[in-house]
């Protein structure tokens, strides 16, 4: 049995006293959480004239085509781990928004964080002034972030994507360095913007035919065996090695050191695959940052807030970054987003270089206060440990399973943050292991989530390999894994019985 302890620097953000204000102070600190004396009667939408089909039909017609969808459902409610659509049918949500809903769908400590804060104020534009949500999801994240040798991570700007954010830290790694260039990893993804879309080189669907992108971005190989053309049996030891040495030829035939302002890295490569990046190869990029004078930006957009059993997944390495990029988990569902650096890193930046309309906006950052004081509440971080190791397991039982060795190369990943990657029947460094005279089905990985999706359970593909991710909202029960893991293990049998 695994057994897990709050870590107490969340419990000092939800709990620790305050210090004594002054009258003014204390009565500006009631008002922020001060419902109005007439409270409005609940809004009650008109009731639907269309119905689920055609809403559907209505969508395709009127929705961007630009946008791609698992199927063209229409979901009306949501609540903990479960999601209907307006058909009637009820879904067991392994996607949690692509790894947003941290404590699954309408929360009550966040939905009743966000109903204060609506009542009280809903917008103040960030380069006006300060608003207390804003100042106080500061003070609750500031004890929260990596530590590590090097000044503390302490200065904090909030925007609304995952994107927006990349992009203001590209915006400040040159500006502090005064260099031009970025590095990121081949199959690492960071937005589809101009700028974080010429970062990202997960897939080429997220700006093929856009024309040129931002310049000054190179990328290097990330220690992943498929990435890298090699066996999936080499070892990580030699993974890494490959990686580094093909790093220190970017240096020298593409951006010298002098002049790369900054190397991007996910600590759990997502969009390309949910590989983890080995810890040696983090520690060399510190070590090689130092050496150089480089920014080492960890993006963690999508392992952040607890998905991979730490608050942070770059905590699992001990490496200090220079910039922390995260959003999604923070705010369970509210648009918000955020940068953190050094004072010194920070102060290199004019006043009016950052900002944005909805940037920060009081009723996201409210959200996320009540979603940290939750993680403390309620032992999340132990929850996903435990949830995780029994996801693992139960994964790498099916891929073990005769059909299992058949269509699955390899389960990876860490914590809930879980992924299997399926062989492919034209790409041979798949097919290591695979049982003689065993064929290999076409498109498993879309076929297998479309069964699932039938059996009434979302999971999602990712990278341009054959993968299913498993990111359930990290409140996730022990009877809901074992729910997902047979329905998954069903859809994979009848792929395989299928061909």
């Amino acid at each position: 049995m695994i057994r897990t302890t709050v870590p107490s620097v969340l419990r000092a953000a939800a709990s620790a006293p305050r210090a004594t204000a002054s009258a003014p102070a204390r009565a500006l600190a009631s008002l922020a959480f001060e419902a109005p004396a007439a409270t409005p009667a609940p809004f009650t939408p008109p009731a639907s004239t269309r119905s689920a089909a055609e809403w559907s039909a209505f969508g395709k017609q009127h929705v961007t085509h630009g946008l791609g969808r698992v199927r063209d459902m229409v979901v009306t409610k949501g609540r903990g781990l479960d999601i209907w659509t307006a058909d009637g049918q009820q879904i067991l949500d392994f996607s949690s928004g692509i790894g947003v809903l941290s404590l699954g769908h309408c929360h009550p400590a966040v939905s009743r964080a966000v109903h204060a804060q609506v009542d009280t104020l809903t917008h103040l534009q960030c380069s006006i002034g300060f608003h207390l949500p804003y100042l106080q999801l500061i003070e609750k994240l500031k004890p929260l972030m990596p530590a590590g040798a090097g000044a503390d991570l302490d200065s904090f700007f909030f925007w609304n994507s995952g994107s927006e954010a990349i992009e203001a830290a590209i915006k400040l790694a040159r500006k502090a360095t005064g260099r031009p260039n970025v590095i990121s990893m081949v199959g690492g993804y960071h937005g589809r913007t101009y700028g974080s879309g010429a970062i990202s080189k997960s897939k080429n669907i997220y700006t093929v035919g856009a024309g040129a992108l931002m310049p000054g971005t190179y990328a290097t190989p990330f220690p992943y065996w498929h990435s890298l053309s090699m066996p999936q049996s080499t070892s990580e030891d030699e993974l890494t090695r490959i990686a580094i040495a093909q790093l220190d030829l970017v240096f020298k035939q593409q951006t010298a050191h002098k002049d790369t302002a900054a190397i991007f890295i996910e600590p759990v490569i997502g969009e390309g695959g949910y590989v983890p990046t080995p810890p040696a190869y983090l520690a060399h990029l510190r070590k090689v940052c130092d050496e150089h004078g480089i920014l080492l930006i960890v993006d963690e957009v999508q392992s952040g807030f607890g998905r991979t059993g730490k608050l942070f997944a770059i905590e699992h390495s001990g490496v200090r970054p220079d910039v922390l990029v995260f959003a999604k988990g923070v705010a369970n569902g509210y648009p918000l987003s955020g940068v953190v650096t050094t004072q010194a890193i920070s102060k290199t930046l004019d006043a009016g270089m950052l900002g944005g309309t909805y940037a920060g906006n009081a009723v996201a950052c409210a959200a996320a206060s009540a979603v940290v004081d939750t993680f403390a509440a309620e032992d999340i971080i132990g929850n996903v440990a435990a949830r995780g190791a029994q996801l693992h397991a139960g994964l790498e039982r099916i891929a073990a399973t005769p059909t299992g060795k058949r269509l699955i190369v390899e389960s990876r990943g860490q914590a809930l943050m879980a992924a299997i990657e399926f062989r492919t029947a034209a790409d041979a460094l798949t097919h290591a292991g695979l049982p003689a005279g065993a064929s290999v089905p076409s498109s498993v990985g879309a076929r297998v989530q479309q069964k699932c999706l039938d059996a009434g359970l979302l999971l999602l593909t990712t990278s341009c390999f054959d993968v299913i991710r498993f990111i359930p909202s990290l409140t996730v029960s022990a009877e809901q894994i074992d729910r997902a893991l047979a329905v998954f293990a069903q859809a994979v049998e009848d792929v395989a019985r299928e061909g």
